[in-house]
């Protein structure tokens, strides 16, 4: 009876924290996202957007690494800026993709997204943003710093999947 009692005190107590709904209180106020929006979902751009990804995820993970906080961070990406964009460059030019791109870093617009069961909420946020050609096509995103994405790209084969406590505690128990 107590451990019944315990889980709906648990259930309870996260329905009134995230308002009936999951929502995204796993990102940190102070965090900076990093997202690429591909030309469109043909299977060229979106494998472009791919390359792209794989490439500044590598780079922004070794730039980041020994970050000590939030303004450390935004320094190395301002001073970083037109490397990434030759960067971007190099290889949009080995793969003949001449759609163009643009870079943005600084608050830029996220719209709602869903995913395994989290909603992140639409907004503006601050963020690295790369959108390649114009930008119809489904994009990808993550949390630059503090380096939530960028623990994938240390990982070779392993997927890193970050949780939240109490939903675990919750589907645990129910």
């Amino acid at each position: 009876m107590k451990k019944i009692m315990i889980v709906i005190f648990i259930f309870f107590l996260y329905s009134m924290l995230t308002g009936a709904k999951t929502s995204a209180s796993l990102i940190p106020e102070e965090a900076i996202r990093f997202r690429v929006i591909p030309n469109s979902n043909t299977e060229e751009d979106q494998a472009i957007k791919i390359k792209v990804r794989d490439e500044l995820q590598a780079e922004l993970y070794n730039l980041l690494k020994d970050t000590k906080g939030i303004e450390d961070a935004r320094e190395k990406i301002s001073g970083e800026l037109d490397q990434i964009n030759q960067n971007i460059e190099n290889i949009l030019t080995s793969e003949s993709y001449h759609k163009g791109y643009q870079v943005s870093f600084g608050r830029n617009y996220f719209p709602e997204k869903t995913y395994k069961g989290i909603v992140y909420d639409a907004g503006y946020y601050e963020s690295l943003v790369v959108t390649l050609g114009k930008g119809e096509g489904d994009n990808w995103w993550c949390v630059l710093f503090p380096p939530l994405c960028l623990l994938e790209a240390d990982e070779s084969e392993e997927e890193v999947e970050y949780k939240f406590f109490l939903k675990e505690l919750i589907d645990k128990y129910l």
